[in-house]
């Protein structure tokens, strides 16, 4: 098992065992300061913010799950391997959520039960999946689809669409599905348009799926 998941991507360079701590460290402190910078941008009244974050609607903007998806996404793929990957993007996700409920429950005074508790089993599953999503940036096709399928839940996560319409649930989460794109590019533009189309194929079965928005 372990030398077929080697084939669709190789380990890369070992780093000394205190850089790989501090670098842990940093992605946990990250997920803190998100956690809390995003409950409080949830608590202002909007009116009380600088016209450009009204604009953008960055609130509710972090509310959703596209940026966090992407985050992960990038937290997942430049980790030094698989098992790194994981234990980098559970501590994000466990930094991120202790802080936006600890803010949310003693500073903002009260805690949304049902809400926290998706997110808490999001965090539960989130090793598995960036164990998954590291893999995605190999060469081979297995690779292809798991970037694709990457794509596919970014697209279902910015846009909103059916019959007749198609919209950007916002600016941001459009931006956030084109660096969502940037960042799982292949080594050819022709590969990473097959990804992409390949990857919206995939968000369009899912929405049939599962049509429902995070």
């Amino acid at each position: 098992m372990l030398n077929f998941l080697n084939n669709i991507r190789c380990v890369e360079k070992k780093i000394p065992i205190k850089r790989q701590i501090i670098n842990t460290a940093a992605v946990a402190i990250l997920g803190i300061i998100l956690g809390a910078l995003s409950k409080f941008l949830d608590t202002v009244p909007i009116n009380h913010l600088p016209a450009l974050l009204q604009y953008l609607d960055v609130a509710n903007f972090l509310g959703r799950f596209a940026i966090w998806i992407f985050i992960a996404v990038c937290i997942s793929i430049y980790s030094l391997s698989s098992l790194r990957a994981a234990i980098n993007v559970f501590l994000f996700f466990a930094g991120m959520v202790l802080s936006y409920y600890l803010y949310s429950t003693f500073i903002a005074g009260f805690f949304p039960k049902s809400y926290a508790m998706i997110w808490i089993g999001f965090t539960v599953v989130s090793p598995l999946l960036a164990f998954i999503c590291w893999y995605a940036k190999g060469e081979s096709r297995i690779s292809l689809f798991l970037s694709a399928g990457i794509i596919a839940v970014l697209f279902n996560m910015s846009f909103a669409y059916g019959i007749g319409y198609f919209n950007s649930l916002s600016l941001l989460e459009a931006l956030t599905f084109l660096c969502g794109c940037f960042v799982m590019k292949r080594k050819s533009v022709i590969s990473t348009a097959i990804m992409t189309v390949i990857g919206v194929a995939f968000a369009f079965a899912l929405n049939i799926a599962m049509p429902f928005a995070f």
